[in-house]
């Protein structure tokens, strides 16, 4: 199975949602990324990792899962970009291709250097896009092709199911 490692500050700081979101609450952006790259590991079907800088969430390496979705949180003086190194290193094989999320030039050559394929996040930002349209897309195709009801009803017991399901 592929891996997408994404350095997530970077990404929070690079896509327009998320950068104007931070400036009200970093928080909110750090969810919402994890939302979006979600969406994107279950559209894809492959394993997302998200790294995230231990400048702003001080101690201890963390690590846990949201939406099945991997969420580190670097130790105390760890970067994003020397723990995404580590991990490519000890992630890359034959039967697994390791892809890394970042602008940082520096960090893209790093990985590249470590057998592992670089992604831009405007790469990743336009593949999100993208997704997100397929998705929209495919949920209006359902709708429209799906049947009201399996047993054909009438509009006043239609009505009163939809009042009953309500609670009202």
């Amino acid at each position: 199975m592929d891996i997408l490692l994404v350095d997530g500050y970077n990404m929070i700081g690079a896509w327009p949602e998320l950068r104007d979101l931070k400036k009200k609450d970093l928080a909110a952006a750090r969810d919402r990324l994890i939302e979006l790259m979600a969406e994107y590991q279950a559209y894809m079907g492959i394993r997302v990792i998200i790294v995230f800088d231990a400048y702003v969430v001080k101690g201890l390496e963390r690590k846990y899962k949201n939406y099945k979705l991997e969420v580190i949180f670097t130790k105390e003086n760890e970067t994003a970009d020397e723990k995404i190194e580590k991990m490519a290193i000890h992630l890359t094989n034959r039967k697994t291709k390791v892809f890394v999320a970042t602008s940082d030039y520096t960090e893209q050559w790093a990985i590249f250097g470590q057998g592992a394929f670089r992604k831009s996040a405007r790469e990743l930002y336009n593949e999100i896009q993208e997704i997100g349209k397929n998705i929209n897309k495919n949920m209006q195709y359902i709708q429209e092709k799906k049947p009201l009801s399996k047993i054909p009803l009438s509009k006043e017991v239609a009505d009163f199911f939809e009042k009953f399901r309500r609670g009202e």
